[in-house]
C-alpha cells in the first residue's frame, strides 16, 4: 500500500488523483461497448446470443435465454434450510428498512380556487442487473428486487450472467424469495442493451438497476435516456477513518474486504496516528497471506491501496468528503461526533462493531452505493429509485381569472402568443 503524510509535498496529489478516480475511461472500451449497444439494439436477439457465446461461452439456441421460473422455485427448494433462512433474514431486514423511504401522494389548497400536488406512482417494469463471473451475489438480488417490490412495481426482470451455463443456485433462489418475474442468462453491455431496447425474447424495462463491471457501467451511461438508470457505479471501495483508539486487526481485516471484490478496488485508510498506519500495514499483509482470494486482494492493495496520514480528525473528514467514498467506516472514539462533518459518503458505519460487510448483507441499508466519488451527488439505490412523481394542478373560473392576466403577459413576454390566448379563451368568451 502506499503510504502518504501530511504535509509531505506529494499529498495534495494523492488527494487530488482519488477525488477524479472515476473520471479517466478508456476511449477503445466506450467504443467497443458503444458498438455492442448499437448492435443489439439493431439486431436484437441475434446479437445478444452471439456476444452470449462470445464472452460467457454458452449457447443461447441450446439453453434458451430465459431461466424458467420452476427452476427458481427449485433452487430455493434445493438450497440448505440455512441457508434459505439467511436469504429470508436479509430480504425482511432489507424490506423493512426501505418501507421507511416510501413517499405518499399529496395535495394542498394553494389559495380559492386552487389545488396543487404530487402523484406518486410506482415504475412499470424494472430491469435488475446481477453480476456474475467472480463470485455470485444472492445479496445484489435482495438489494435491488425487494426495494422495487415494496415500491409497488409491477414487473421485475432479471439479468445474470452464466459463464459456461453455470447457474449459481443461490442467486436463483434470492431471486424466488424476492419474487423476481422473469430471469435470462444474459451479462455484460448486451444485457443492458437488451433490456434497454428489447429484443424478439427480452422484454423492454422502464429503469435498469444494479452494479456490474466497467461494460455494464459504461452500457448504462450509453442507454440512459432511453430508459432510467440508478448510477454509474465502479469498482467497490472502501475509506477508514480511525483514531489510536482502532484495532489494526479490524482496519486490515475490513480494508481487505473490499480489496477481495476486484484488483481495481480502492481501499484507503485515513488517520491521525502513525503508529496505527505501520500496525495496519503489517497485519493487512498477515491477514492477506490466508485469503483464497489473495491474488486479486493483493493486486488491489499494490495498486489502489492508500496510508494517509492527517494531523487531526477534522482534517481527516474533510479528505474523507473530498473523495466521498462508497463505504465509509468511522472507527474512532465518538464515531456520532465525527458524523456531523461527513458529507459525502454513500454509506457511513459508525464504530469498531459495524463492519462494512454488515451493510454487504443483514442490516437492511442498500448495498448499491455511489462509487468513484459520485457519492457527491448520487444516493444509495432506494425504494424512492422505484417511484416516479406527477405534478397535479387544478384552477376553478374564478381563480384562473385572477391570475390570467399574468399568465398571458408572461407568456407573451416569451413571445409566444398561443400560451396567451390559451388562457385569454377562458376568461374572455370574446
Amino acid at each position: 500500500m502506499k503510504t502518504v503524510k501530511h504535509p509531505e509535498p506529494e499529498f495534495e496529489a494523492v488527494i487530488r488523483a482519488l477525488e477524479t478516480r472515476g473520471e479517466s475511461v478508456p476511449r477503445e472500451t466506450e467504443e467497443k461497448v458503444s458498438a455492442i449497444v448499437e448492435d443489439v439494439r439493431k439486431r436484437g436477439d441475434a446479437a445478444v446470443a452471439e456476444y452470449t457465446l462470445e464472452f460467457d461461452r454458452l449457447d443461447l439456441s441450446e439453453v434458451g435465454a430465459e431461466i424458467e421460473p420452476g427452476e427458481l422455485r427449485r433452487a430455493l427448494r434445493d438450497l440448505p434450510p440455512s441457508d434459505r433462512q439467511l436469504i429470508e433474514e436479509a430480504a425482511e431486514s432489507i424490506r423493512e428498512f426501505h418501507l421507511h423511504q416510501l413517499e405518499k401522494s399529496w395535495t394542498y389548497e394553494a389559495g380559492p380556487g386552487i389545488l396543487l400536488g404530487q402523484k406518486v406512482t410506482a415504475i412499470d417494469r424494472v430491469g435488475l442487473y446481477v453480476p456474475g463471473g467472480t463470485a455470485a451475489y444472492p445479496s445484489s438480488v435482495l438489494m435491488n428486487a425487494v426495494p422495487a417490490r415494496v415500491a409497488g412495481v409491477n414487473e421485475v426482470i432479471m439479468a445474470v450472467p452464466t459463464p459456461g451455463g453455470i447457474v449459481n443456485g443461490a442467486v436463483l433462489a434470492a431471486a424466488a424469495v424476492a419474487q423476481v418475474d422473469r430471469v435470462f442468462r444474459v451479462g455484460g453491455a448486451q444485457a443492458i442493451a437488451s433490456l434497454a431496447y428489447g429484443t424478439e425474447t427480452i422484454p423492454r424495462v422502464d429503469k435498469i438497476v444494479g452494479p456490474g463491471n466497467i461494460y455494464v457501467a459504461l452500457a448504462k451511461k450509453i442507454v440512459f435516456g432511453a430508459v432510467d438508470i440508478d448510477m454509474i457505479a465502479g469498482p467497490s471501495e472502501i475509506l477508514v477513518l480511525a483514531d489510536r483508539t482502532a484495532d489494526p486487526r479490524l482496519v486490515a481485516a475490513d480494508l481487505l474486504s473490499q480489496a477481495e471484490h476486484d484488483p481495481l478496488a480502492y481501499t484507503v485508510l485515513v488517520t491521525d496516528d502513525g503508529g496505527l498506519l505501520d500496525s495496519v500495514e503489517r497485519e493487512t499483509q498477515r491477514q492477506l497471506a490466508l485469503l483464497p482470494r489473495r491474488d486479486i486482494a493483493a493486486a488491489s492493495l499494490e495498486e489502489r491501496g492508500y496510508l494517509i496520514q492527517v494531523p487531526d480528525l477534522a482534517f481527516g473528514a474533510e479528505v474523507s468528503n473530498r473523495i466521498a467514498p462508497e463505504h465509509l467506516e468511522l472507527m474512532v472514539d465518538d464515531p456520532d461526533g465525527l458524523l456531523n462533518r461527513i458529507t459525502h459518503a454513500g454509506a457511513v458505519f459508525l464504530g469498531s462493531y459495524t463492519p462494512e460487510a454488515l451493510g454487504d448483507y443483514m442490516a437492511g441499508p442498500n448495498h448499491v452505493l455511489p462509487t468513484g466519488g459520485t457519492a457527491r451527488f448520487f444516493s444509495p439505490l432506494g425504494a424512492y429509485d422505484f417511484l416516479k412523481r406527477s405534478s397535479v394542478i387544478r384552477y376553478d373560473r374564478q381563480a384562473l381569472e385572477r391570475r390570467a392576466g399574468k399568465v398571458a403577459r408572461f407568456a407573451r413576454m416569451e413571445g409566444l402568443e398561443a400560451h396567451a390566448r390559451a388562457v385569454d379563451f377562458r376568461v374572455n368568451r370574446k
